[in-house]
């Protein structure tokens, strides 16, 4: 069982990544609470769910634009100095937050200008607390830091949703805006503890031509470029989020307690794909793990698929006996997403070059961000011609014959070996 269970050397032998790590999970939980009370502060004042979708728009351009930037921002400055000042950033935005919720100021658009701020912190935030693991750690537990930080990722999204939704009910928006603005005081504590750390190599200036020479050396970099291009297939091919609400409604039965099991299956099996992490240290042919986790992701969806289609439009008429094996299949999934999440930011921290590694992060938190959307925007368009459980299903299949044949066509990747890391 010591061996199934998550490697904590990186905990041990480096303090300053066990603060990091800490900090991260308290933040990681307080940012959950505003995003689940952002949502119902938004529905509440407007009665209209455009509103709480147009709320992810004002979410995902900054992300989008700070992301590339701030990956570059990260590699001509200190990462420490760049993750301190976007966190003030975040840590302002929740302290706004809380004081419009304590002053009922109910004005909608200062929600969307927060929610923007937030996002644009973040996408200066990430690159750099990204780019700093492998200065932290030895190259070899770059696997086992990867895990931990899921096994955080996972609770959070995970407990996050609920407690939110429980704060606000019980003690209002007030309180819970507040409680996040309060937990980033873990996370500052944890980076103002860290050393200096400037980018290796000549200084570098910050601007567009910073990001295209980011993009040009990740285009010559097979094994990296690999990372990113399976994820896309994943997230495009067979992401599920747009059509749960019709799943719970009509065929699982249940409405939105429905869609909050199974969202909250996802989560549980990213958590359990962490803490069972031991193994993974073990793993040399990270890109084989990155391939099968991806196709296992597929596989997990058709599954899901098959039970919805299984379901009919039983669930009009009460919960069905389908919605067990259908958040099973959920919960598998996790567990897949999360393995080829560790192994893709192993091979991206491990064979990254220190001066380029900000602006790739950056890259990846663009991907992990959009993918998702334009996952969102086919599944639910594909419903005019097809049922959710369909969709689903061929979306599965697609997966893993796409992830397939572009593992072939790029062997290299196949033949990655963490012990000599090539880009």
């Amino acid at each position: 069982m010591r061996r199934l269970l998550a490697d904590l050397t990186p905990l041990r032998e480096s303090p300053a990544f066990k603060r990091l790590w800490i900090g991260t999970a308290v933040s990681n939980a307080g940012s959950q609470l505003t995003v689940v009370a952002l949502s119902l502060e938004v529905y509440k004042i407007t009665q209209e769910s455009s509103y709480v979708g147009l709320l992810s728009v004002f979410a995902l351009v900054p992300l989008v634009i700070a992301g590339l930037f701030g990956g570059s921002v990260a590699d001509a400055h200190d990462r420490r100095t760049v993750a301190i000042l976007a966190s003030a950033g975040l840590w302002l935005s929740a302290v706004v937050l809380a004081l419009q919720a304590w002053f009922h100021l109910d004005n909608v658009w200062l929600l969307f200008a927060m929610a923007a701020v937030q996002s644009a912190a973040l996408g200066f935030n990430a690159p750099a607390r990204s780019a700093m693991i492998p200065l932290l750690i030895r190259p070899e537990l770059l696997a086992s830091a990867n895990a931990l930080n899921m096994i955080t990722f996972g609770l959070a999204t995970m407990v996050g949703p609920l407690l939110g939704g429980f704060l606000v009910a019980s003690l209002g928006f007030e309180w819970t805006y507040t409680l996040d603005a309060v937990s980033f005081f873990v996370i500052m504590w944890a980076l103002f503890r860290l050393p200096a750390m400037p980018p290796e190599g000549e200084p570098r200036k910050v601007g567009l031509s910073s990001v295209v020479e980011g993009f040009r050396f990740l285009g010559t970099r097979p094994n990296l470029r690999m990372t990113f291009i399976v994820d896309l297939i994943a997230m495009i091919s067979s992401q599920p989020r747009a059509l749960l609400p019709a799943i719970g409604a009509v065929m699982l039965g249940g409405g939105e307690s429905t869609v909050g099991i199974l969202l909250a299956s996802f989560a549980l099996g990213a958590f359990l794909a962490g803490l069972f992490s031991g193994p993974m240290q073990h793993v040399r042919r990270q890109g084989v793990a990155v391939v099968v986790s991806v196709m296992g992701w597929g596989a997990s969806l058709s599954a899901f698929g098959l039970m919805v289609v299984l379901a009919g439009d039983g669930g009009r008429h009460g919960v069905t006996v389908w919605l067990l094996p259908a958040a099973l299949c959920c919960a598998a999934a996790g567990v897949a997403d999360s393995i080829s999440a560790v192994f893709r930011s192993t091979i991206l921290q491990a064979a990254t070059p220190d001066e380029f590694r900000g602006r790739l992060q950056g890259v990846f938190i663009v991907v992990v961000a959009g993918g998702p959307r334009l996952g969102d925007m086919l599944a639910g368009g594909a419903t005019t011609w097809f049922r959710e459980g369909w969709v689903l299903l061929v979306g599965g299949l697609v997966c893993i014959v796409a992830t397939w044949a572009v593992s072939r066509m790029q062997r290299g990747f196949l033949d990655y070996d963490a012990r000599n890391p090539t880009p």
